[in-house]
């Protein structure tokens, strides 16, 4: 066999190492194509989309018994200082004066419809829209819903620029978005960045699924829309999340689907319906499932079914924990009202709730929510008995404190040893409703169901303190 010379096999090497690369270069590109292609450029969806942003300020007249309110708040020793002694730059006694304050929006009509944040325009005597060629135009407030924080204002034009609606329902997390707006009054900013999180519930509003951002939000911005790579407004932006005041890279945006939904009802009725089941709930915890026996933290536990709600009447009772709500399904108790809401009054809903560990499906005719929220929220025997198992004493409730908790059966807590109650957080003067399922009735009836109860294991109670209604899981050993 003929044998290569050495600068032959280098090159013959060189050679198979080259197509061997190609080989994998193709059979790569075959498997998997890029996830990312490159940074977008926002510049043509800035420059079509932007006129229909607007800057909007207000007006607001605090008269001089409001400051005068505000002036007793000062202690009396400073009010006579600065009367007597305050020389020129001192703070002087109130008069009246006006309170001013800056927002966004965006038209959605050619003749002059424009979508806020409620809270940019609330309890303004005086709305000022100015577009993008800096016309002020004077705005009428249609109508304002708080629970949504949603305004829709009104200005007289012919042919305004618009700007396109989306759906925030198409909406993915890791989608590129971008917000138009004027933070701290620099008119027509833009701020890019994606979609963080969806349906992200806040402690302070249960009605709305927020759109979570990294896209930088400050004040001014409140009201303004939030942009999808199309130029379609999928969101209208309205709060941070903020320990400093400014943005900290926690944005919130209202999906548009629902502002939407509200537009059409204020422009209809000037006001916002929304359903309205009548129960109170809380988070299920690791520790309250167990004592439920699921197998996992899930739903919406039942503490409360208001007198004459809709929850009521359908069946619901305390202790239920709901998970599905007309096909969705429900994991946290957050999610509940915001499915409720969006039912009209007088439609029926379906119901999954676990009772007794079985699971059941109730159907409720859905009401209306009462504009007042605590009427939304609202809807004797002497002698003591003790129970060393729980670490518990009762006595028998009287009606004045049934009525006033608007329960039907309970008994007061009036000592609280070492034991399963304290730890759990059972406290003297609540009222304990029910034990392991079982209401009560009276201090007979608790001391049964103590004296049944398993030596080991979790059971609940359901405690009413001051009026709200709590689920606890008690610890047995």
């Amino acid at each position: 066999m003929r044998k290569l010379r050495p600068v032959a096999a280098l090159w013959l090497l060189v050679v198979l190492s080259f197509l061997a690369g190609c080989s994998d270069s193709t059979s790569s590109s075959e498997r998997a194509e890029p996830l990312v292609t490159g940074l977008p450029d926002f510049t043509l969806l800035v420059e079509k989309e932007g006129p229909a942003v607007v800057n909007i300020s207000t007006v607001t007249h605090q008269e001089e018994e409001d400051l005068q309110e505000q002036m007793e708040q000062i202690p009396e020793f400073f009010r006579r200082f600065f009367e007597q002694f305050g020389g020129e730059g001192a703070p002087r006694m109130p008069q009246d004066r006006e309170a001013r304050s800056l927002g966004s929006g965006f038209l959605i009509s050619s003749d002059g419809y424009v979508l806020t944040n409620n809270h940019v325009v609330a309890e303004a005597d005086e709305i000022m829209v100015r577009l993008q060629d800096r016309r002020e135009l004077k705005a009428e407030l249609i109508g304002a819903d708080e629970q949504s924080d949603i305004a829709l204002l009104k200005v007289e034009g012919e042919d305004l620029p618009v700007a396109a609606i989306g759906s925030s329902a198409k909406l993915k997390v890791g989608e590129w978005v971008l917000a138009i707006g004027a933070p701290f009054g620099f008119d027509s900013s833009v701020t890019a960045g994606i979609v963080s999180a969806k349906g992200r519930s806040l402690p302070s509003d249960s009605y709305v699924p927020f759109i979570q951002t990294d896209v930088a939000i400050n004040p001014g911005n409140s009201g303004g829309p939030l942009f999808n790579l199309s130029g379609e407004v999928v969101g209208i932006n309205s709060q941070i999340f903020s320990r400093s005041g400014g943005y900290m890279g926690v944005s919130f945006a209202i999906p548009i689907d629902m502002a939407m939904d509200v537009v059409s009802q204020l422009k209809e009725h000037g006001k916002v319906s929304r359903g309205w089941l009548g129960v109170l709930i809380q988070e299920v915890d690791r520790d309250l499932a167990e004592s439920f026996g699921l197998d996992q933290p899930r739903g919406a536990l039942v503490s409360q079914v208001l007198n004459g709600s809709p929850a009521e009447e359908g069946g619901v009772q305390p202790g239920d924990i709901i998970t599905g709500f007309n096909g969705e399904e429900i994991y946290r108790s957050s999610e509940l009202p915001r499915w409720v809401g969006l039912v009209k009054p007088g439609e029926d809903a379906e119901l999954t709730v676990i009772r007794d560990g079985d699971e059941e499906t109730l159907t409720v005719t859905i009401g209306l929510l009462p504009d007042d929220p605590g009427l939304a929220m609202r809807g004797g025997i002497s002698g003591e008995d003790g129970a060393d198992a729980l670490g518990l004493k009762v006595r028998a409730a009287t009606d004045d404190e049934l009525a006033k908790r608007d329960i039907k059966a309970g008994v007061v807590v009036t000592e609280v040893n070492d034991g399963p109650a304290l730890r759990a957080g059972i406290a003297k003067g609540d009222v304990l409703v029910t034990l392991n399922n079982a209401p009560m009735e009276s201090p007979e009836r608790f001391a049964e169901v103590v004296a049944a109860l398993p030596e080991s294991g979790t059971v609940a109670a359901l405690i009413n303190r001051d009026g709200t209604p709590r689920f606890l899981a008690l610890k047995l050993k």
